[in-house]
C-alpha cells in the first residue's frame, strides 16, 4: 500500500476557520470517495516535541491502494477542481510518496 504524505502551511492571510470547513466537507469527503483511497486524515500541527513551533501548519495521510490508478482519479474534472481550491489556501504544498518500511 502507498501513502501520500502532504505537508503544507496555510497561504498568509487564509482563514483557518474556513480552510478546516472546506477540508472536511469537500476535500476529505470527495478523496474518500476515490476508489483507490483507503484513508484520508488530516492533522493540524501543534509544535514539536520539543516545545518549537511546527515547520508546517497541517499534515495529510492519504492510504492508496493503487498509485498509478490514483493518478488516473486525480485528473477527473472534480479532483482537478478541489485540486484549484486546494490551492487557494495551500502555500507550497509538499507531497510525499511513501512506501510502508515495517508496520
Amino acid at each position: 500500500m502507498t501513502t501520500l504524505i502532504v505537508l503544507f502551511n496555510l497561504k498568509s492571510g487564509a482563514d483557518v476557520a474556513a480552510y478546516e470547513k472546506w477540508a472536511v466537507e469537500t476535500d476529505i469527503a470527495t478523496v474518500r470517495s476515490l476508489k483507490t483511497c483507503d484513508g484520508f486524515d488530516l492533522f493540524r500541527c501543534e509544535g514539536t516535541l520539543a516545545g518549537d513551533s511546527a515547520p508546517y501548519d497541517y499534515v495529510e495521510i492519504i492510504s492508496l491502494s493503487d498509485l498509478a490508478a490514483f493518478r488516473e482519479e486525480a485528473q477527473s474534472e472534480t479532483m482537478r477542481g478541489v485540486a484549484g481550491q486546494f490551492r487557494e489556501f495551500a502555500d507550497n504544498p509538499v507531497f510525499m510518496v511513501t512506501e510502508q518500511v515495517a508496520a
